[in-house]
């Protein structure tokens, strides 16, 4: 059914390392002295690589989340524009592009990169905080 063949050979590769340990008369390492530097890695992994994209997801994800009208958005293809209408059913918002000519365009929510007022207001409350100190 299964071919072992690539496994088996991959225990007698690591096998003669072992008997040379005991023949030394060494004490054989243990399982948990084997086993730590690749849970070490792994932790580092968790820790320097999915962790923060967990985060920015759900940051992300508050975000669109807490948009509403009249919010001044900048979408992921580079277009500035203020929100008009958010269809959340439909994964749809409609954004007014130019006051002038009244030129509308209708986006998908995941397409909006950053919502900007909220970053003006989140340096003005961090210039305020700085300034009372």
């Amino acid at each position: 059914m299964h071919d072992f063949q690539p496994l088996i050979k991959s225990f007698s590769a690591v096998s003669p390392f072992l008997a040379q340990q005991q023949a030394q008369g060494g004490d054989s390492p243990g399982l948990f002295s084997l086993i730590w530097p690749i849970l070490a890695i792994v932790f580092l992994f968790w820790l320097l690589l999915i962790r923060p994209q967990q985060k920015e997801r759900a940051r992300m994800a508050q975000m669109l989340a807490n948009l509403k009208k009249n919010d001044r958005v900048l979408t992921i293809g580079g277009i500035y524009g203020v929100v008009v209408n958010i269809r959340r059913e439909a994964d749809e918002v409609t954004l007014k592009v130019d006051d002038h000519a009244n030129v509308k365009i209708k986006v998908s929510l995941g397409a909006i990169a950053r919502v900007l007022g909220e970053e003006a207001e989140a340096g003005e409350s961090q210039e305020k905080k700085g300034a009372s100190s």
